[in-house]
């Protein structure tokens, strides 16, 4: 199953890299950017976050918290965050459930896929971007989409 357009966004409560736990719905009310990607401190995986924490300001201000959810342990995530001076929230989903729930699964089969989906402040999902290798894309599409809700 895929989450798409339309869809309500299933939650789900995850470990993050602070040791707390979060869960989708603690961001009722707030537009959500929800990437997944497949591991830390690779280099497209780097790249991505790192243009996320470039334009995080610009989210914060569209009203949005950006979240990235990978299998890396809460561990890897606090020092990938540390490294990368990442503010926002990293979560940890072991054995790929979240991934699954949200068909966010394979790229070429092979290896977790790096999809974004951005969410509304009702939990409703707004826009889905899938590629794999447009690191940059998944925060312009982001950012184009929660600005096009701001005119909603």
């Amino acid at each position: 199953m895929s989450i798409k357009v339309g869809d309500t966004a299933p939650n789900f409560t995850l470990p993050a890299q602070n040791g707390s736990t979060i869960s989708l719905q603690d961001f009722r009310g707030k537009n959500v950017v929800l990437y997944f990607y497949p591991k830390d401190d690779t280099p497209g995986c780097t790249a991505e976050s790192c243009a996320f924490r470039d334009r995080y300001e610009v989210f914060k201000s569209a009203g949005a918290e950006v979240v990235g959810v990978s299998a890396d342990s809460s561990e890897s995530h606090q020092k990938f965050a540390a490294k990368y001076n990442l503010p926002f929230t990293l979560l940890t989903d072991k054995g790929d459930q979240v991934r699954k729930l949200y068909g966010a699964t394979a790229a070429f089969g092979l290896f977790p896929g790096r999809v974004t989906y951005v969410i509304d402040q009702q939990g409703v999902v707004q826009y889905v971007f899938d590629s794999m290798f447009n690191f940059k894309g998944h925060v312009e599409e982001a950012l184009k989409t929660l600005q096009q809700l701001a005119i909603k």
